[in-house]
């Protein structure tokens, strides 16, 4: 089981481990900088991927120091992320993220049965769970959660009884199977 970021390496594990009997990433993520790319003009993304990896570029890091200054949520995104990447700016990070992927045959190269958990609101990668669950091949379920039912929020936190209860039913149904 993979948690947050985890939601991308515990499928990539299980994409190279066969012996595994269950998979499960919550949430689901299926491409690690995606969301941080949204932003950026389809026609512009690979120059700026080209750019985040370059040794300098200080229109960039200017830029992201903004985004990191005008936000506490975007101030702790990039500031937890640069030390979970052990990089030490928001720009080595960002480009650090590029190599986390399931692109490429990872994600169907699982075989294991996988869970994949979808908080409604995940306000870090809201669609990447379905991304992740439309390119599985295995045995799959895609497990939703809700805001009414105060489980909405990126891997249910404040809601991980409500979590924990569903996976489990998951995982007896696995085991029985």
């Amino acid at each position: 089981m993979g948690v947050s970021m985890g939601g991308l390496l515990a499928p990539r594990a299980a994409s190279f481990e066969k012996r595994l009997a269950a998979c499960i990433a919550n949430d689901g993520v299926y491409d690690f900088s995606a969301p941080q790319l949204a932003n950026v003009p389809p026609g512009y993304r690979e120059k700026f991927k080209r750019r985040l990896r370059a040794a300098r570029d200080e229109e960039i890091d200017n830029m992201l120091a903004r985004v990191v200054g005008s936000s506490p949520t975007a101030r702790w995104a990039f500031t937890h992320g640069m030390y979970a990447m052990g990089v030490r700016t928001p720009r080595g990070y960002m480009a650090a993220s590029l190599d986390y992927t399931l692109e490429g045959g990872i994600a169907e190269a699982i075989i294991c049965p996988t869970l994949v958990c979808d908080a409604e609101d995940d306000l870090f990668f809201a669609g990447q769970p379905q991304m992740l669950f439309d390119h599985l091949t295995c045995p799959k379920a895609l497990l939703r959660f809700a805001a009414t039912e105060g489980a909405g929020a990126h891997c249910q936190v404040s809601a991980s009884r409500l979590a924990f209860a569903r996976i489990y039913d998951w995982l007896d149904g696995i085991v029985r199977h």
